[in-house]
């Protein structure tokens, strides 16, 4: 699909600027002086299929695979795709110019489109300079690794099974026999005793009730979807334990909802070094300069053109919802 809107960005282009000169292009990329990477500018001009009084030149079909991500340009080593791809180009340009013809092009939802795919191209140009990660200098990472050492911290964190059982004196009676019970027998005892429709699950006995890791309670990167709040809590209690342990007491959660909990593993809370995240902290660095390029050329353009909004205007927006209600766009948080 991304394919197609490259195809079409570029032929769209060279339509339009033709449409308002009143001649016809010489080619799908609007006349383009800078060859594709590879091609010289009198291969680049080369005539590759006439559509009408239009053409397709070898740099537009140098462009078009030029503009792809690297995974869509593999496809076109073999000659018989890139027969393919020029058949694309030609239906694109006969389907985009009776698309025009029958004003298809003044469509409001076509425009936005459109006018997102000029942003995208626009954006692209923008972020044309930025350092690409292996470039960022050695004392911008190593500030940046000495300003969020905090964030490189993993504190401890331990593995649990469960057993979920639907009253208090069910789970106090597994609990009795989990207490030292060997990893094979806790799994006997999840599948033969536990409420949760995962307990069923086809894996290693040893592995029965396993619901991953969690950290302690406060921090937000150790959370887990499949371990209430209640049992998070319950397995951090004691400050120490081994592999193996079971939390000494009954975790009830809700009214209809008591858990037995084994601790199965755990690793100590340890400081990353910053050899281990020098390349996180690349990437992040040349994400937000990008970002930030992108975010000055916005502002740019916001102050030139004098943007305003009309919050009146925008308060009488009310979205329509499949159940027929609405939302008061006026009313929507900010």
């Amino acid at each position: 699909m991304r394919r197609l809107v490259c195809i079409a960005l570029l032929l769209a282009c060279s339509a339009c600027s033709s449409c308002k000169s009143g001649t016809p292009s010489s080619g799908a990329d609007g006349g383009a002086t800078q060859a594709p990477a590879g091609l010289t500018e009198a291969q680049a001009k080369q005539v590759l299929a006439r559509v009408g009084d239009r053409t397709i030149t070898l740099g537009d079909f140098a462009s078009a695979i030029e503009h792809m991500d690297q995974f869509d340009r593999m496809r076109y080593q073999a000659p018989e795709r890139r027969k393919e791809l020029l058949n694309e180009m030609i239906d694109v340009m006969l389907l985009a110019d009776e698309a025009r013809a029958r004003g298809y092009d003044k469509d409001p939802q076509t425009e936005q489109e459109l006018r997102e795919i000029l942003r995208d191209a626009y954006l692209r140009k923008v972020r044309q300079g930025v350092p690409q990660p292996k470039e960022i200098p050695d004392t911008e990472v190593k500030a940046y690794f000495d300003a969020h050492k905090a964030d490189f911290h993993d504190p401890e964190r331990r593995r649990l099974s469960v057993i979920a059982l639907p009253s208090r004196a069910a789970a106090e009676a597994v609990l009795a026999s989990a207490r030292g019970a060997s990893p094979s027998q806790w799994g006997e005892l999840v599948r033969g005793k536990s409420i949760d429709p995962l307990a069923k699950a086809n894996v290693p006995v040893d592995l029965a009730g396993d619901v991953g890791f969690v950290s302690p309670p406060g921090d937000p990167r150790g959370a887990n979807g499949r371990v209430p709040d209640e049992v998070r809590a319950a397995a951090f209690d004691a400050p120490t334990v081994n592999a193996g342990d079971v939390v000494p007491h009954v975790v009830p959660v809700g009214p209809s909802r008591f858990y037995v909990v084994r601790i199965t593993s755990k690793t100590d809370p340890h400081d990353r070094a910053l050899a281990d995240v020098e390349n996180t902290i690349r990437v992040k660095l040349a994400q937000q300069k990008a970002h930030d390029k992108e975010e000055a050329s916005i502002d740019g353009l916001r102050q030139q053109f004098q943007v305003k909004v009309d919050e009146t205007a925008l308060g009488q927006v009310h979205v329509g919802l499949p159940d027929g209600g609405a939302v008061d766009a006026g009313a929507m948080p900010r």
